[in-house]
């Protein structure tokens, strides 16, 4: 009886132990997850770049410091590692103390693989303000460095405008696809968060300019830490990927896009600015030395052809294709120009006035009515074959981006079946690349998206049996499969709209009309009346069903997720490539396998 009770209660008081220590766990657990969480900075003090940047050692940079206090600043004093700032960079600081107090040191560089930390003390009349923010340089390179880089970026194309391509593209038989996208043949895979330094959801500046520099940046800006002035051009500068291919390794360098190639993400590889708008300016700094291009090929001739000309959007009458032959380029303005060129060392191609048309309607539809003029615009496919055998020339070596642009531009339009065609196009594109890189194996291949959108899919829809719109979304068991077929085998289905499509819908939308099929030619989902955008009549025809925004009714087209996106790679370097990874360490997995060291100099 002793016993018994004795063993009742040791065993009730250790149960109690026992759930006493899991709280005091999980109460700790709470409390560094807590503490774990860093809130947004509130000092007075601005430094670029900011707290936590990483550093390809003797990667230029421009170092500055703001700030913003109620009493004026008569005192700005910035330290590295203890040591002054102007001694450790060498370098003499232009400060002034005016209403907001700046300190600015452009064009210098960690030379030191390691840590750095910044010290600001600002002085008032009110006193001393610090902030200090830690840097990392790294020199990290692997052993046997690759020649090569191909970074393709499908601008928008999350997890699911791959799943949807591929589903498209490969089918699907009892519940298994029935072959994989090219990009999904890739060795190595991770997953990319996408936020800029000044919002969680980004676009596609800053997203590529993360690729492009390896650090932050803020909505609209590229290869620059946004600071408080107006002025779009005096932003502190990161030195970019292709400057830095340049000027370390005489590599060659190229851009490819089925966008305006002044667009975001072609110009974030190698221009300057907090404004993407800058598109004359960019189309003019691509003949910059240091970040010129050896291939650039894609829409956007409006900002090359001088003012006189009809469809420029030129300011002046600077006639930037001339300046281009003058620097020994080939040019060409359709595909029949593209394939006639013989082994050029440099090409500009410029195959529309904006951006180029989509996959569907430059080769599927074909209609006049949508091309106009322009009825021979290559592929992306023949723009990346292009690409290779120009830059393959260089013996030291070449970066190429490949963006398939209007997978986001039919996305944010709604427009699935046109957005998917165009994954398919950039797949086939990574696909020329793989052959590339089969022959030449030293050749590190990434596909990876910029930031993702909200387009899911919910089953299929049909409407077979005479039930429309909502009620002909087929959902779990009675959704079954698709009828895209694809006769030739060439990958792109027959028909875009067949009887039995997917019901692909959309997380974050303006108000738009919703029928689920194709439409013939491209249409907005909602335009803007008296300041605020409302469904799109176009759209409202085929018993098509009105769908409420649930975005704010100040923009007419569907927006960026905060979505992390898939990245693929293959070839040397591709194993840094793994887990979860923030998406300013795609520039440092480019640069680690191509071995490049910021400290070196060609120039």
């Amino acid at each position: 009886m002793y016993t018994q009770k004795m063993f009742f209660d040791q065993s009730h008081w250790s149960r109690a132990l026992v759930a006493l220590l899991v709280l005091i766990s999980l109460v700790s657990s709470l409390t560094v997850s807590y503490a774990a969480y860093k809130a947004p900075e509130t000092s007075a003090i601005t430094i670029l770049p900011i707290d936590r940047a990483k550093f390809l050692a003797g990667q230029k940079f421009d170092f500055a410091v703001e700030v913003k206090t109620a009493t004026p600043v008569t005192a700005i004093e910035v330290t590295v590692n203890g040591v002054d700032a102007e001694t450790y960079f060498a370098k003499t600081a232009i400060v002034k103390l005016d209403k907001i107090g700046t300190y600015r040191i452009n064009d210098v560089a960690f030379v030191k693989a390691g840590k750095a930390v910044v010290t600001v003390t600002v002085k008032t009349a009110q006193g001393l303000e610090k902030r200090s923010v830690d840097y990392e340089i790294t020199a990290d390179k692997i052993n046997k460095p690759a020649k090569n880089v191909i970074l393709f970026v499908g601008d928008g194309m999350s997890l699911q405008a791959r799943q949807i391509a591929r589903i498209l593209s490969k089918g699907m038989t009892e519940g298994k696809v029935n072959g994989l996208l090219e990009m999904d043949q890739l060795s190595n895979l991770a997953l990319i968060t996408t936020s800029g330094s000044d919002s969680l959801v980004t676009d596609s500046a800053n997203s590529a300019s993360a690729y492009a520099t390896g650090h932050k940046s803020a909505v609209n800006a590229m290869g620059v830490y946004a600071d408080s002035t107006e002025d779009p051009f005096d932003d502190p500068k990161v030195e970019n990927i292709i400057e830095l291919a340049k000027r370390t390794r005489g590599m060659s360098t190229g851009i490819v896009s089925t966008a305006n190639i002044t667009d975001a993400t072609p110009a974030a590889m190698l221009t300057h600015t907090r404004k993407r708008s800058e598109q004359n300016f960019i189309a003019a700094d691509m003949l910059t030395p240091q970040h010129r291009p050896d291939v650039i090929l894609g829409g956007g001739s409006r900002h090359f052809l001088p003012k006189n000309v009809p469809g420029s959007k030129r300011t002046d009458e600077r006639n930037l294709i001339e300046e281009f032959k003058a620097q020994g380029y080939a040019v060409a303005t359709s595909k029949a120009e593209l394939k006639k060129l013989t082994s050029p060392d440099k090409v500009l191609g410029l195959f529309q006035l904006d951006n180029m048309d989509v996959y569907v309607d430059r080769e599927v539809t074909k209609n006049p009515a949508v091309l106009g003029s322009f009825t021979d615009q290559p592929t992306l496919m023949d723009m990346t074959q292009t690409a290779l055998d120009t830059l393959s020339q260089n013996k030291n070596g070449f970066f190429l981006m490949v963006e398939g642009a209007s997978v986001d531009k039919q996305l944010h339009t709604m427009d699935w079946q046109r957005a998917a065609y165009d994954t398919i196009e950039l797949d086939k594109a990574v696909g020329i690349a793989r052959q590339f890189a089969k022959k030449n194996a030293d050749t590190l291949i990434i596909v990876v998206a910029d930031h993702a959108h909200g387009a899911s899919i919910t089953g299929t829809y049909h409407e077979l049996d005479g039930k429309t719109g909502r009620e002909a979304v087929r959902i779990y068991a009675d959704a079954g499969w698709p009828t895209f077929a694809d006769t030739d085998g060439d990958g792109f289905p027959d028909d875009p709209n067949p009887s039995i499509t997917l019901a692909v819908q959309f997380a974050n939308h303006p108000d738009y009309y919703e029928n689920y099929r194709f439409q013939a030619r491209p249409t907005v989902p909602a335009i803007m009346a008296n300041g605020k955008a409302v469904a799109n009549p176009k759209r409202a025809e085929q018993d098509a069903t009105l769908q409420e925004g649930n975005i704010p009714a100040s923009d007419p087209s569907e927006v960026h997720a905060a979505d992390d996106v898939p990245l693929t790679a293959e070839g040397p370097g591709a194993d840094y490539f793994k887990g979860i990874m923030d998406n300013t360490e795609v520039f440092y997995g480019i640069v680690r396998a191509l071995g490049l060291d910021g400290r070196r100099s060609l120039q």
